[in-house]
């Protein structure tokens, strides 16, 4: 496989992964989603819910957009998941 057949590889595989939960337009009311918590941001553990509210009002986050989930946790979103 030389380097240009690689480089199309990832990009076919970027765009088949869900999104990663860095840009507000991705995550809306009632998507499925992984976040960390505040209190598990060294460990990365994630929790998965339902988003209830998206608390970032900026358009993207580096670290991901924060929602509160119907469950009551808030945390940064890291997959949005499949429905």
């Amino acid at each position: 496989m030389t380097a240009p057949d690689r480089h199309n590889q990832s990009r076919h595989d970027r765009a088949t992964q869900n999104p990663d939960g860095r840009n507000r337009k991705d995550i809306e009311p009632g998507a499925r989603v992984r976040v960390v918590e505040k209190r598990n941001q060294r460990s990365g553990e994630t929790t998965e819910g339902i988003v209830q509210d998206i608390l970032t009002k900026s358009p993207s986050h580096p670290h991901g957009i924060k929602v509160r989930l119907e469950s009551g946790e808030v945390g940064r979103v890291k997959e949005v998941l499949a429905s």
